[in-house]
């Protein structure tokens, strides 16, 4: 590819991304980090548990993708509303909390040791959904 059009879509993508989240939070990479390690925990699990399927695969690629667009549309409101990412940064905090749970469950499927207490609490918060 011509180094020329390497700049322009890096360039429309940078835009895309900024008009979309603003400046770009660590919170928000650690989110994405979440997301992705999440989705590998819960490919480990399924193929440990024999219950890989492509479907459910599918769909939890699509919740991510809407969480995003969730995420997007909170920074749209913190413009609209001139606040100071609030929205948008509760909304990364709320999904950010909802992956870290997912892939300590993840953790529990594949039999990676955890803490007595921390299993607990995960119980605690998944019967409180």
């Amino acid at each position: 590819m011509p180094h020329t059009i390497v700049c322009t879509i890096s360039a429309l993508f940078g835009s895309l991304v900024t008009f979309s989240f603003g400046m770009w939070p660590e919170s928000l990479t650690l989110l994405l980090v979440a997301m992705g390690t999440d989705y590998i925990t819960g490919i480990t699990a399924a193929i440990k548990e024999k219950k890989l399927n492509s479907s459910i695969g599918s769909w939890g690629i699509a919740r991510k993708g809407i969480m995003l667009v969730v995420i997007l549309l909170a920074h749209r409101i913190d413009i609209l509303l001139e606040l100071s990412s609030i929205a948008m940064g509760g909304a990364i905090y709320f999904y950010l909390a909802n992956e870290l749970i997912s892939i300590t469950e993840n953790l529990g499927r594949i039999g990676v040791p955890m803490p007595d207490r921390l299993r607990q609490l995960i119980e605690v918060l998944k019967n409180k959904k």
